[in-house]
Parts: C-alpha cells; structure tokens; sequence
C-alpha cells in the first residue's frame, strides 16, 4: 500500500466518523495492542482481507496520536501473528499524518483450505472470529463447521436416516428414476437396483441416506420436519408491513415432499401470488407475460434446494421465500460453499456441496449440472427489462432477490450518486448510499455505467479490484 492511500484510508474513516468492514483503528501511542488476535482471524477469514491501523485514536475525534515506535510495533504485531494457524503474515505501510507516524498492518485473507485462521491459544471454535461490520464476532459453532465440512470435504448429504428403511422410498419414483439413469448411464445398467442406489448415494448398508430421502422419499419430513420451504406474501416492503385488514401475511404456505416436489410447489406458490399481465402486440397477437421470468424463478428454488447445507446443524432451518411488494426473496440455509464468492456467481465453476443430489437431478432431467443456472436468472431478468437479480452471502446464509422494478427497494439515483461521489467513495459507501446490502451489485449496476459515461473515475485504475478502490466525480 502506498503512504498516500493510507493517507485516503483515515480521510474517508474521519468523514464517515466510524470504522469500516475492512478496516480496523488502534491508538497504539504507549504500546503494542496486546490482543490482536480476534482481528488477525476476522481479517483473515474474510474477502480480501483487511486493515489495521496504528497510530489512529477513535475515542479522540479520529485524531492521529501516532505509535510509540513503529519498528518495535512491527515487530510486536509479527509476533502476536505468527501465533495464529495458520500463520497470519502482515504487510506494513508507514505514513506522516498531522506530524504523527502512523503504521498500517494489511492482513490478507487466508486460503479457502485454511479456514478459519484462528487464535492457537485459544483453538479452532473458540479462537476464530469473523467480521460483521466495523467488529469482531466469534464465529457460530456451524460457521466453524461449514468451513471444516469444504476442508475435510465432509458430505452431510450421505449421512444415514437410521429410522428410515427401504420402505421409506416412493417406489413409483425410484423406478422412474432408474429408467432415467439406465438410460444416461449405461455402464450401470447390469448393475443390481440396490447396487445403484449405494454407488449414487442414496443408501448406505441398507438404510436410506438423506439424499436418498430427499429425492425420493414417501414423505421426508417424517424424519425432517424442518427441512421444507416456508413462502409468505407481505402487502408492503419489509417485514412487519400489514396489509389493509391488518393482516399479517397476505398468503403464506408450508411447502413440502421431496426436492422435486418442493420445486413445483414453490414455483405454483409464487406463479398464484404475483401478477400476470395480457400483452398485445402490433400484430394483434396476445401473449401472457408474468411479474418475473418464471424460468429465472424455477432457477433460484432449484438453486436453494439442491446447494442448500442439509448437514445437522441446519436440520431445522427450511427454505424461506418471501414475496414482497417490490421484490421476491429466496433464502436457504449454507452460505456460499467453498471458494466461491458472490462476485464469482456465474463466472468460474464453483464448489459443489451436494454433488450426489445433483447428479440425481441432472439424470432427472431437473438440472443441468454446467453452472448455467446463475446465467440463465441474469439473461432471463435482463430479457424481461428488470434490473439484475442481487445475491448476498453471510452468516451462513444464502440470499437470492429478483426485483420488479415498479418499487425498487434501493435509491435509484444516478445524480445522487455522482454528487455524493465529489468525495472519493468506496464500494461499500456507495452500496450504503443507495441502500443496499451488497457492494458488487451496487458497481455493476450503478458505477460501472457511470464509469463508462465518463461520469465517474476509478483513483486506482490499474488495480480495478483493489479493495482499497475509490470512485470520484469527474
């Protein structure tokens, strides 16, 4: 990091008066902080990394009090990093501020297959940390586990009922199911049914897995009654909005069955309580034309369904859909599995968490399994002139939202943006300008076409994706 960025960094926290997501401030004018380690493990554990500076009093107006001596310090701050697993290694920047030396740590994010960094005083549940705004959270015991599930490729799908049996299996479905697979896979087709059923995962030593139930199971919520999809209808934009009766939800459903079963429940649900309008063209043809494109729909349940976590720590955790006034949302238990980010959807192959369950749906014929599905929502909003579907990770949960475009949720102020940005701007102040929770769809839908006007300049543009990047007017 060059000194005049860093000088940037503690301008724009100054303006804000607070600290951010990915940085942190430390006083440091008498001494070392001496636990630093809650940070090294947020930081380390979080995109891109983070920073911290030294020398910065935040009880203080944001004053610059300057460190102590900054090669001690340095020293110091290696020594407490080198005390994290793995081991944390810090870049440093040195900076002149108001008279006062101030010192910057970068931590950078550590390795998918080394998560989570965290305290080795402490241990793996309880010294790792996470970030949640401008503070360090200790992570969840399923937070540390999600991570220890992607590094030890634990897969919760195979885990056995074991107070299922054979005769827990729709025997109507599994037949359809194996003249599917005979077809598609016909090296497996001298094999014994129950033979297929252990190699494809759906039993294990004659009991039924939870893929095998899920799939094709009489009724699964016998043993999982969490394990469903809960979809409400509110009159208005948020949570707690009450319609003119006064009622809580306009129209609100449990849906269950199998994963096939919940799919076409779930998209019949949102077909009754969204809006379909007659459009006549200039031929004089008639044509039906829904609030949402029904095939970017089908794609965000299916989505839910099959990369949800089905492991036991999310067992009573369902699928929620809620449809709003301006927007649907699609929420599923287990954040973004592995090494896929929210900027990546759609554009490198990701991780699979449920690989047995979705090759069972691709011989099906219910997916495809070639990562098209993220595409296909973005084409099908694109086709239909609604703004861009947005996604959210965190916590571990998994957040799809398709907006209708007639009331958006988020400040749809191009004027406003560009006025606002006379003072270099983050991504995460501008996504907080214009209300919304996620950064990358605030540039791809915003800033990026306002960078190609000529309205608006990166400061950085040689490293476009810097996490240090800041947007000004021109």
């Amino acid at each position: 990091m060059l000194s005049s960025e860093l000088e940037n960094i503690v301008s724009r926290i100054r303006t804000l008066g607070c600290e951010l997501q990915h940085v942190e401030l430390k006083a440091a004018s008498n001494e070392t902080p001496r636990r630093l380690y809650d940070t090294f493990s947020s930081f380390a554990n979080q995109e891109n990394g983070g920073l911290i500076i030294f020398g910065i009093d935040e009880e203080d107006d944001y004053a610059a009090c300057g460190v102590y001596d900054p090669q001690d310090l340095q020293a110091k701050v290696t020594e407490q990093a080198n005390q994290m697993i793995p081991p944390v290694r810090p870049a440093f920047t040195i900076a002149e501020i108001s008279g006062r030396i101030i010192v910057s740590a970068e931590i950078p994010e550590c390795d998918a297959f080394d998560k989570p960094c965290y305290y080795s005083g402490a241990g793996r549940l309880r010294g790792s940390y996470i970030r949640v705004g401008g503070a360090d959270m200790p992570m969840t015991e399923y937070e540390v586990y999600s991570y220890e599930a992607f590094r030890r490729n634990i897969q919760d799908e195979l885990r056995i009922v074991e107070r299922a049996d054979y005769a827990s299996f729709d025997r109507y479905a599994l037949s359809g199911y194996f003249s599917s697979l005979r077809a598609a896979k016909p090296n497996l087709s001298q094999l014994t049914e129950n033979k297929i059923l252990q190699l494809q995962g759906l039993v294990d030593n004659d009991k039924p897995t939870m893929a095998g139930l899920m799939l094709f199971g009489e009724y699964p919520q016998a043993f999982f009654p969490q394990l469903s999809v809960t979809a409400v209808v509110i009159d208005g934009t948020k949570l707690g909005d009450y319609g003119n009766a006064g009622e809580r939800f306009i129209d609100n459903q449990r849906i269950e069955g199998t994963i096939p079963q919940m799919l076409e429940g779930a998209i019949a649900f949102i077909r009754r309580n969204t809006r379909t309008a007659t459009i006549v063209d200039k031929d004089g043809r008639r044509a039906d034309r829904s609030e949402y494109p029904i095939i970017a729909i089908r794609e965000i349940i299916l989505n839910a369904l099959t990369h949800r976590d089905y492991s036991m720590h999310t067992s009573q955790s369902p699928i929620r859909i809620m449809i709003f006034s301006d927007r649907i949302e699609v929420e599923n238990p287990g954040g973004l599995y592995g090494r896929m980010t929210v900027d990546e959807l759609g554009r490198t192959a990701a991780d699979t968490r449920n690989p047995f369950i979705v090759g069972a749906l691709e011989v099906m014929r219910i997916t495809e399994n070639r990562f098209s599905g993220i595409p296909t929502i973005m084409a099908e909003m694109s086709k239909a002139g609604l703004p861009p579907a947005a996604f959210e990770s965190r916590r571990g949960v998994f957040k799809a939202i398709l907006y209708n475009g007639k009331a958006p949720a988020y400040k749809d102020d191009a004027e406003g943006l560009v006025d606002y940005c006379s003072t270099p701007r983050s991504r995460e102040e501008i996504a907080m300008f214009l209300g919304m929770k996620t950064p990358s769809y605030a540039v791809r839908r915003y800033v990026n076409p306002l960078l190609k006007a000529g309205t608006l300049r990166m400061l950085l543009p040689d490293t476009p994706k810097s996490k240090n990047q800041r947007y000004i007017s021109k």
